[in-house]
Order: C-alpha cells, then sequence, then structure tokens
C-alpha cells in the first residue's frame, strides 16, 4: 500500500507539548491559516514516510470534545467532517491522569486513536513510573513514549500512527457504563433514531445521544435541523435529563464526567507507579514567589522592562543596517532616475514604504522572540494569572495582558499581532473588547512620534515623558474596555481558567520556529498594505500639481532670489503652495475648523490624514509639510528643533497631538486584520469611529483645560 495518503490529525490538552510536537514532526515544512469562517488558526503539514504521503494537521488545543468554546467546536467539527485516518492525541505524561480525558472522549467518538505519551522526562523527574505496554493494553490503543521537544520517539510515534491508519478504516466507538441511570437514559435516546437520521455518519446514535444528554448545543442544533429527528428528540432529551437531575441530584454532564474519569483512574492505578511522596514540585516552588501577590508584579514589572531593554538593543544593529541598505537604494535611484513624478514615485513611493516595514520587522522579531520565551517557559501563563484580578475589574481577561503587551504595552511592538493574539480568549465579548481596546496601546510606529515631540518640547524630562505616555496608555485602554463591557459588549465575563505548566527550558529550535512564524505572517499581512499606503500618501501630496502659471511664478522668484538663504526662503513657500494645492493639503484645510480647538493647524492636519493609514506617516508627513524634506521615522532632531521655533507650536500643543496619535483611529493594516477575525466590517469601523471621538474629546479637554490654566 506504499504510496498513500494519509492525514494525521494532532490533537491535545493546552500546555501538553502539542506545538513542540508539530513542529518536531514537521520542521519548516508546515502552512499557517484559519479554520474556513472562523479566526482560529489552523496549521497543516507535509511529510513523506516510508513511501507515504503524510498530511499532518494541528487542531487547536482542547480540554474535551464537548463543543463549549470556538477550539473544542472546531477541533471536533474536523474530525466529524474531514474524517481524518487517524488521530495522535498528546498527553502530559507528568498530568497523565488529567489528560486521558481528552483520549477518553476520542475513544468514545470512536476514531482510530494513537497516544503520544509525551514529556517522559518530566514525568520521570517527578517520579512517576509509567507503563506504555500497559497502557496501551488497558486503553485498547497504541501507546508511544515520547519526549517532543528533543525528537525522541516522534519517529516511532508516525510509524504507529500509520499502521493504525492502515489497519483500522472503520470508526470504532467506545461504549463506557455511565451508571445504571445514564445508561438506561442513553437506551431511551438511541431507540428514538430507529435509522431516521441521515446526517449522522460516520457517528453512532448513542454518541449522538450522549451529547444530548450532556446538553451540547451544538448537537441539540444539528438534531433540531434534521428532518428524521426534528420535534420528538428534544422533549424527549428534557425529560430525561430532568428524571436524572432528580434521581442523582447532579446534572447528567457532571456524572457522566466522573465515570469518565473513574475509568481513567482505574486505568492509572495499574499503569503508573508513584515511586516517590507527594511533595513541592520545582515549579510549585518558583511560583510561591513569582505569583506572590507583592513580590510577584514587581517582578513581572522587572521582565517586562528587562523585555523593553532587550528588544531595542538587539534591534538597534540589524534595523540600522536595514535603514542604510535602503537609504543605499534610494542613493542608486536618485542618481539613475531622472527628475520627475516616476522618480518621486520610487523614492518616496516604493523605496520608503519598503523600507519603512523591513526596517521595523527587526524589532517586531525580537519582540516575538521574547514572548516566545515567555511562552515555553511557562512564564506567559503566571503573566495572566497575576493581572486576572486587575483586567477582570474592567471586563477583560487574564489572557487579555499578553495581547496588550504585544501591541505596545511596554512602548513597542505592533496592534497587528496584538489584535491576532485575542484569538486565545474563550469569552467572546472579551476578546473583542480586546481586541477593541489594544490599538490604543503605544505601538513601535507611535513611538518615533513620541520621539520627535518630547525632543522637541520635552527634552530635560524624555524618559519620564515617555513612561508618562505608557500609563496614560494602559489607563485609557481599560477604562474604554470598561465603558464597552456596561455598553456595547454588556454581559457576564466568563470564568478565568488556565493551567499552570511547569516551568521548562525552551529549545532554540522551538524558538526560532515560533519567531519566524508570527514574523513571516506580520510580513505578509503588513508589508504589502504599507507599501500600498505609502504610495498612496505620496500621490495625494504630489496631484494636483500648482497649475503652470502658478509652477512659473514660483520658479521665476526662486530664478530671482539673489542669496541662498532668500532662495531657500522661496523654496519653502513654493513648497507651501503646492502642498496646500494637492488632495491632502485640501483636506487639511477643510479639517482646520474641527481640529483648531484642539491647536492643530492645517498642516498638523494633513499629517493626522496619513497617520489614519500607519503611525510614522505623521512623522514623515510632518516634515514634509514644513518643507524639512522627506524625514526619515527613526531621524526626527532636525524637525524637533524645527517644531521647537514654529509660531503656534509649545508644550501643550504637542501633548495634546500626542495624546490624539495616540488614541485615534487604527491603522490601516490593523482596521483589516480587525476584520479579518471579526468576520466583518461592523467592528473595524466602529474601532476606526469611537477611538477618533475619543482622541478628539480627550486632547480638547487637555488642550483647553491647559488653556485655561495658562499653560499655552
Amino acid at each position: 500500500m506504499s504510496g498513500e495518503k494519509i492525514t494525521i490529525a494532532l490533537a491535545g490538552n493546552p500546555n501538553s507539548g502539542k506545538t513542540s510536537m508539530f513542529n518536531a514532526i514537521t520542521g519548516a515544512r508546515q502552512h499557517v491559516g484559519n479554520y474556513p469562517g472562523v479566526t482560529v488558526e489552523k496549521k497543516w503539514g507535509h511529510i513523506s514516510l516510508n513511501g507515504h504521503d503524510l498530511e499532518i494537521v494541528d487542531l487547536p488545543g482542547t480540554y474535551s470534545l464537548t463543543a463549549y468554546s470556538m477550539e473544542e467546536l472546531v477541533a471536533r467539527d474536523y474530525l466529524i467532517k474531514q474524517k481524518p485516518d487517524v488521530v495522535i492525541d498528546v498527553v502530559d505524561a507528568a498530568n497523565l491522569e488529567r489528560n486521558l480525558y481528552l483520549a477518553v472522549q476520542f475513544m468514545e467518538l470512536g476514531v482510530p486513536l494513537v497516544i503520544a505519551l509525551n514529556m517522559m522526562d518530566v514525568a520521570e523527574g517527578r517520579g512517576l513510573k509509567i507503563d506504555p505496554d500497559k497502557l496501551s493494553r488497558l486503553m485498547g490503543v497504541p501507546v508511544v513514549p515520547t519526549v517532543a521537544r528533543k525528537g525522541k520517539g516522534v519517529k516511532q510515534l508516525l510509524g504507529e500512527a500509520v499502521e493504525t491508519a492502515l489497519r483500522q478504516k472503520q470508526w470504532r466507538p467506545l461504549e463506557l457504563s455511565y451508571g445504571p441511570d445514564v445508561d438506561q437514559a442513553l437506551l431511551e435516546l438511541t431507540g428514538k433514531f430507529n435509522g431516521n437520521s441521515l446526517a449522522w455518519s460516520p457517528l453512532g446514535a448513542r454518541w449522538v445521544s450522549l451529547k444530548l444528554l450532556e446538553n451540547d448545543a451544538e448537537v441539540q442544533k444539528q438534531v433540531s435541523q434534521d428532518p428524521g429527528l426534528a420535534g420528538h428528540m428534544e422533549p424527549l432529551r428534557q425529560k430525561l435529563r430532568d428524571h436524572l437531575r432528580l434521581t442523582m441530584d447532579d446534572d447528567p454532564e457532571g456524572v457522566i464526567a466522573d465515570y469518565r474519569y473513574g475509568f481513567i483512574g482505574g486505568i492509572y492505578r495499574q499503569a503508573v507507579q508513584e515511586t516517590r511522596a507527594q511533595r513541592l514540585e520545582l515549579s510549585d516552588k518558583i511560583d510561591k514567589v513569582l505569583t506572590n501577590r507583592l513580590v510577584g508584579p514587581l517582578i513581572l514589572l522587572a521582565v517586562l522592562y528587562g523585555i523593553y531593554q532587550f528588544v531595542f538593543w538587539a534591534s538597534e544593529i540589524p534595523v540600522g543596517w536595514l535603514e542604510g541598505l535602503f537609504g543605499w537604494l534610494g542613493g542608486v535611484a536618485e542618481a539613475a532616475i531622472p527628475e520627475g513624478f516616476v522618480k518621486s514615485l520610487v523614492i518616496s513611493g516604493i523605496i520608503d514604504g519598503v523600507g519603512g516595514v523591513l526596517g521595523f520587522v527587526p524589532l517586531i522579531m525580537f519582540m516575538f522572540f521574547t514572548i516566545a520565551i515567555l511562552e515555553d517557559t511557562g512564564y506567559l501563563a503566571r503573566v495572566a494569572y497575576l493581572l486576572d484580578r486587575v483586567l477582570r475589574n474592567f471586563g477583560l481577561h487574564g489572557n487579555s495582558v499578553m495581547a496588550m503587551i504585544v501591541s505596545g504595552g511596554i512602548s513597542g511592538g505592533c496592534a497587528v499581532p496584538g489584535v491576532m493574539a485575542a484569538r486565545t480568549l474563550r469569552d467572546p465579548k472579551a476578546r473583542l473588547a480586546t481586541i477593541l481596546t489594544v490599538p490604543m496601546m503605544n505601538c513601535g510606529a507611535k513611538l518615533p512620534v513620541y520621539a520627535l515631540l518630547i525632543g522637541a518640547f520635552f527634552a530635560a524630562r524624555e524618559a519620564q515623558m515617555l513612561f508618562a505616555l505608557t500609563l496614560v496608555s494602559w489607563g485609557l485602554a481599560l477604562i474604554a474596555a470598561r465603558i464597552l463591557r456596561w455598553t456595547v459588549l454588556k454581559g457576564e465575563t466568563s470564568p478565568f481558567v488556565m493551567e499552570l505548566p511547569p516551568y521548562r527550558l525552551p529549545t532554540l529550535r522551538g524558538l526560532l520556529i515560533h519567531t519566524w512564524e508570527r514574523t513571516w505572517q506580520y510580513i505578509k499581512k503588513a508589508g504589502t498594505v504599507i507599501l500600498g499606503i505609502s504610495i498612496l500618501m505620496w500621490a495625494l501630496m504630489s496631484f494636483p500639481a500648482l497649475p503652470e502659471d502658478q509652477a512659473a511664478a514660483w520658479d521665476a522668484k526662486v530664478q530671482a532670489a539673489t542669496t541662498k538663504e532668500l532662495r531657500q526662503e522661496v523654496e519653502y513657500h513654493k513648497g507651501q503652495a503646492e502642498l496646500a494645492h494637492s488632495v491632502a493639503g485640501r483636506m487639511g484645510r477643510a479639517l482646520h475648523y474641527v481640529t483648531a480647538p484642539l491647536g492643530f493647524d492645517w498642516r498638523t492636519n494633513v499629517a493626522l490624514v496619513g497617520g489614519f493609514a500607519a503611525k510614522e506617516v505623521v512623522v514623515s508627513t510632518l516634515g514634509t509639510a514644513y518643507s524639512m524634506g522627506e524625514v526619515d521615522p527613526e531621524d526626527t532632531v532636525g524637525l524637533s528643533e524645527r517644531l521647537a521655533k514654529e509660531p503656534g507650536w509649545n508644550p501643550l500643543k504637542a501633548f495634546a497631538l500626542m495624546l490624539f496619535v495616540m488614541i485615534y483611529a487604527p491603522c490601516f493594516v490593523t482596521v483589516a486584520v480587525i476584520r479579518n477575525e471579526t468576520g466583518g466590517w461592523k467592528w473595524p469601523l466602529f474601532a476606526v469611529a469611537y477611538t477618533t471621538v475619543s482622541a478628539y474629546v480627550i486632547s480638547f479637554l487637555v488642550y483647553q483645560g491647559g488653556l485655561l490654566l495658562g499653560l499655552g
């Protein structure tokens, strides 16, 4: 049977080492996308083994197959609708009893199953002696010991999976006893099928009945839509559930879960020997310190500060290399292309657009690298645990914190991966509140704007100002989340349940794979879009050109200037006239009466219009608007000096502008990603509207309040 294609679904609990197993199997031969119609990430890869083409599909990490969360629903739907040839369930050998609960549910479903007994080294270190052969005999499925992060047992595991797929072509459901009352209820429900169902292959009537008793909403929906079942199943289901509650004084799903754990406990006692007395493990000892109410937050702040320092230190040299490369390309284009719009397009629109994005990639890459370290060591779970109590007061989740940090919670990062990071939240309303507030964080694109204005008006207190802006961004984001949860996202916050995995030393290979996956996603999603934005802004600031008679008049004035200083002054006014005549200039002037109460003039408005596309554009647009020529977002000293001397500019206006840039509309790329994550344009358009209105109100209050206090 050489050459047969075999589909292997990789499943397991969160923190069981499933991702390490997927990376160990597929290496760099993997793809990332989304499951159709939902935002849950889908990973798959292809390898060859003994002449067979193996497709490995990485299912979302789940604790069960009862569809309480999007991940559980996606995993179960994939198994039922796509029917993979075999499922590999990656279980944490050090927490075997808890992890086998999912394995038993796979067996109840009937899928061909192989158990990967992962992290055997950790289990042995805890004094657990597991007999894989005995466990296999008792479970009735193959069991292979592995250490995925070191690649141990992976080849044997794949061989066992291929053999199982070739041997077991039919699904064979495990029929557990759940006690006389539940078993009798199952018999009654199963008897009502009588071959009426048209849509449940390969599912057995007993499995469907079991899910009906467990109050599985998705299965109830499917049964209600089945023409052979609709009408007579629901009354019987409700009657049986009510009877079970009366006879057992518990919900049926609780009783069923107890019997599953009883089945697992019997197997565990026979297959596992605990050679050491229960003791405080190393992870528990570390958590006594790291999750302490007083010491934990201080350590967290130190860790986050260390990340901030490392990311900017490590990215400084590669960012400089990329700036030099694109500066050299700009010089080549400057020398090779004749004066005109084509030259302007190539240099300002294309080279600077790509350079701006790729210059930001090293910072993004190192940020993801540090986040991968936090994830793989297990510390990220502690961060969520520590901050859950604070965030819950604002209607968010402990898991929201990492989305905020990735978005720029420590002044740096990007809202694009921050929005994506909200996928880990199971509570849909807390997830949406997180998505709508993470753009308020101080992403790396806003830092050049802060550097420009702090350097011009707060040079003596640079560190204090940046720290204050960080605190302000967190405060505003949390207040916004609280208001959203009180209004458009009303509802109770679901319980925050997170398993604290044991601490582990991450492997370099795993860190590099995680970093590259996320960096490449950023490059694909952000790079091409920002290139288009740069070209669009160039066009808006270049067209329409001045009428020929006006351009000729300005040229004549330039030629008539008798000194260099006078010529530069005339060119300055010519540039202002060209900008004012362009589409962007007209937009800026049209907005003047709206933004005047904030202290902004029409040239500042032009920069803010560009900032709707990407916040870095604010700096370069301000440079052009004030006739400083093209300004590199990282090199803002000259423009800072110019603004400090410019009439109408002062510290109050600068602070109001920084607040406005911090809060107003997410950049175009973030809006596109919000649209992708929420499945429509309703929420991204809402995000643009509510953040811009909020930015206006807050900047208005700050500027006008400052004027009343005589600070202007």
